[in-house]
């Protein structure tokens, strides 16, 4: 990966940061779950196709906002990178995949920060831990524990994987036995396609429109899916409410389901697979996916609008209370000028496009060069800015315990 112009001590130097203390007792600290729930989307976008309910009237109820997915179908690891560490995808080669290429040595991330500020970091997911490289990934993320299926207790399947409702019960029965703050990262298995016609012995979605047999099949097996995501997410909400410390609560899509024909039949799509340049309305259209972020005290975090995921550290840490040099003064400064960075678009706060702004480098703004410089230093660089910009990450970096 080449460094970006410009790159070297003195550019890192000149980058400015004055984030504000966080002055809460430990005591006062939340527990912070978030949840990247698989395939997750809205299926009644699909305008030409009629669901006999709404498979997610919690996660509507709640909604943030939408998360501005880099992959379609796929590729959850490029998802789950960005919004684990805050970095951004766009400023890698096109087919990277960072789990697999460039994750070698510790890179800042929440789980790091959340480790310096004295919380246990858990990271979960019921399949196998070797799969995108995850559990040499979370060990360089800073993670002090990864669950896998080879580790978590034998789990409820509906149809071939686990369900997300054994999965809440897991996630809550780990925060409850927590001695300190917690911050849980799961990945959930349960809307991971192909959507079969008998996973479920019973779909309480029902499927109207001008669709073949197949692709109403795998709509309303998906459709199932999400209903019992969201109910899932409406336990795990009612289990909060009743616990004394705050407890926030970040659900989020990875990216829109591997529906294909679906997809054409119903006139959402041209083809099977989304676009990677189109005007800004389709691709929205084709990335986005819905976003929670509630707080069982304070509520839901409202107006996020469209955000690509590398932002979302900035919510999850405003949201718990807390302030950062990079994840909520970089990102907040990149939050404040577009809410999303994709490789091939970027989109301004006031919803204006600037496609293929890459292919100009002297014409980024000046925003995004310092994010990326920031983040080109601390993936591959020589971490210039590292006790400036990360000083909760300075414990993994020399391979001390958190404080």
């Amino acid at each position: 990966v080449s460094a970006p112009q410009g790159y070297g001590e003195n550019s890192i130097a000149d980058l400015t940061s004055e984030p504000a203390a966080f002055a809460a007792n430990k005591g006062d600290y939340p527990d912070v779950i978030m949840l990247m729930s698989e395939s997750l989307w809205d299926p009644t976008r699909l305008e030409k196709v009629k669901l006999s309910a709404d498979p997610m009237p919690t996660i509507r109820a709640k909604q943030s906002g939408n998360v501005f997915s880099p992959e379609f179908g796929g590729m959850t690891a490029n998802v789950e990178f960005e919004a684990l560490t805050g970095f951004s995808n766009a400023f890698l080669p096109y087919g990277s995949i960072p789990y697999q290429q460039y994750i070698r040595r510790p890179v800042p991330s929440l789980a790091s920060f959340f480790r310096g500020e004295g919380y246990s970091a858990i990271a979960m997911h019921p399949f196998q831990e070797w799969f995108w490289n995850r559990k040499q990934v979370y060990t360089n993320f800073g993670f002090e524990e990864f669950r896998s299926e080879a580790t978590l207790p034998a789990m409820e399947k509906r149809g071939n994987f686990a369900s997300d409702d054994a999965l809440m019960d897991e996630i809550m029965a780990t925060a409850d036995k927590a001695q300190n703050p917690l911050f849980l990262f799961a990945v959930t298995l349960q809307g991971h396609g192909p959507y079969e016609a008998n996973r479920y012995a019973e779909n309480t979605i029902g499927v109207e429109g001008d669709l073949s047999a197949s692709a109403s099949q795998a709509l309303a097996t998906y459709s199932q899916g999400v209903a019992e995501a969201d109910e899932a997410l409406l336990k795990m909400m009612r289990w909060a409410k009743k616990r004394d410390r705050e407890t926030i609560i970040v659900l989020f899509g990875d990216h829109l389901p591997p529906l294909g024909q679906t997809f054409v039949e119903s006139g959402y799509m041209p083809g099977m697979v989304a676009s990677r340049r189109a005007p800004l309305e389709v691709m929205k259209k084709e990335h986005e996916t819905p976003l929670v972020v509630w707080s069982s005290k304070k509520g839901v975090r409202k107006n996020i609008g469209s955000i690509s995921p590398a932002l979302l550290p900035y919510h999850v840490l405003k949201t718990a209370g807390f302030s950062d040099p990079f994840y909520t003064g970089t990102l907040g400064e990149v939050q404040q000028a577009f809410s999303v960075i994709d490789r091939h678009m970027l989109v301004a706060t006031d919803g204006k496009a600037l496609p293929d702004w890459s292919i100009a480098p002297n014409a980024v703004p000046d925003v995004v060069r310092d994010y990326r410089l920031l983040q080109f230093d601390m993936m591959f660089g020589a971490q210039y800015g590292r006790e400036r910009f990360f000083p909760g990450f300075n414990w993994l970096h020399e391979g001390a315990p958190a404080v």
